[in-house]
This record gives C-alpha cells, structure tokens and sequence, in this order.
C-alpha cells in the first residue's frame, strides 16, 4: 500500500489543488493528504519541523526552506500566481470597481471590509491603503478574517466587502459573488511555487505530484478556478 504524499500548501491555492487531486489519485494510483495554512505560517510549522513531502508558497520561501536545507536543492519549479479581487454577497447589487477613482470609492463607501489579517494578502491590502491616501477612512472599518475565511465571512453577513486572492471568492460560491479584480494599476499577484522536501518519505512520488501540478495539461483547470501560469 503506498503511503500518502503529505502536501502542505498556502490556503490561497487551495480550492485550485483540491480540485485537481483525485485526477492525479485517479491517473497514479497515488494518494495526498493535504494541510493548508496562510503563507507564513507554513513556512513557520515546516522551519519547526513539521514533517511534509510537497510544499506550494511563495516562491522566495521555498528558497528560503532550500536554504536551511528542508527542500531539496533543484525542486524548486514555478505553480502560478492569483490576483486580488473584490468580494460581494451575491444578492449585494453591481458594484463599479474598474478604475482606481471607482476601487477607491467602493471602499469608503463600505460599511466593513473583511480582508485576510494573517496572510499575504492582508499584508499588501493594508498597504495599498496607506498608498492610496485612504488608510485613515477606511481601515477603522476593516473586519480582521483568519487565512481562509475571508470570502466565506462576507458570505457570512459578517463584512460588506472582502479583499483576498480571487481562488478564495471564487470557492466561496453560490454565497459570494466575485465583484471583479482589482485595477490594473493595483493589483498585486501573489507567486506560488512548489518544493519537494529533503526529507520526503517517497521523493519519486512527491515529484510526480510535482510535475503534475507543474503540467500544461492542467493549465485549464487552474485558469477557471483563478489561478494564472507565470
């Protein structure tokens, strides 16, 4: 009986993967337990020893993990990368966010803003804020999620708007509704990519996972649930 490859990933690339997981199960005879946290976090466990055989975050931390000698040195190959979007409850009426003057006008015209407080995303939010010249307006109204929930706290009637990676509103359907991406002139993309542990129980197995997850083949599949190929 083969042993499950334990993959750890950021949470942002989470519905993407486990959409495609029982297709590689299916083709391998393969099986993968997965553990998703926000980016930093999985850095933090792994530096702490959590045990994982795939790792997908951003990429300078799996350079960062290559480094102290938790990623096996040349595994390191490019996932994609997911834009911010604006997230609405689907009943919430049309929502204009298609310029900068229109982004900024969304958001103080909010009543709360739910926005991922952990994870990377969070951390680019708050800052565009202050870049933007609106951090004093807004950020009183800002509703701290954990990784993962951002989306499903709009959903939830907890926040008016939600800013994360569009993977997570798109996953949070039929309740949330995919307002639109940020501007052009705004948005962030947020880089994965994937390493095979050091200390991998079966390294050939985490790098077919790996070549799958890196594979054309799929490039479909991750476009539809928001994730674009670098």
């Amino acid at each position: 009986m083969n042993q499950e490859i334990r993959l750890f990933g950021a949470i942002a690339i989470r519905p993407a993967v486990l959409a495609l997981i029982p297709r590689f199960e299916a083709a391998t005879g393969l099986t993968v337990a997965a553990k998703w946290e926000v980016n930093p976090t999985v850095k933090k466990q792994i530096d702490a020893g959590e045990p994982f055989d795939l790792v997908i975050i951003n990429p300078p931390m799996v350079d960062d993990l290559i480094a102290s000698g938790k990623v096996e040195p040349g595994s390191h190959v490019a996932f994609g990368r997911i834009g911010m979007g604006v997230a609405a409850r689907a009943s919430s009426r049309p929502l204009d966010i298609g310029s900068v003057k229109a982004f900024k006008h969304a958001l103080r015209s909010a009543g709360s803003i739910a926005y991922a407080s952990d994870g990377s995303s969070g951390a680019y939010f708050s800052g565009l804020l202050d870049r933007l010249g609106i951090a004093d307006e807004v950020k009183p109204k800002l509703v701290a999620a954990p990784g993962g929930q951002t989306a499903a706290a709009v959903g939830r009637g907890e926040a008016e708007l939600g800013v994360v990676p569009v993977t997570s509103i798109l996953a949070a359907e039929p309740d949330v509704m995919l307002v639109g991406r940020f501007p052009a002139e705004l948005q962030s993309y947020i880089d994965f990519a994937i390493g095979i542990g050091a200390s991998a129980r079966d390294a050939e197995a985490a790098r077919q996972l790996s070549e799958f997850l890196a594979s054309a083949a799929i490039d479909d599949l991750l476009a539809a649930k928001g994730v674009e190929r670098l």
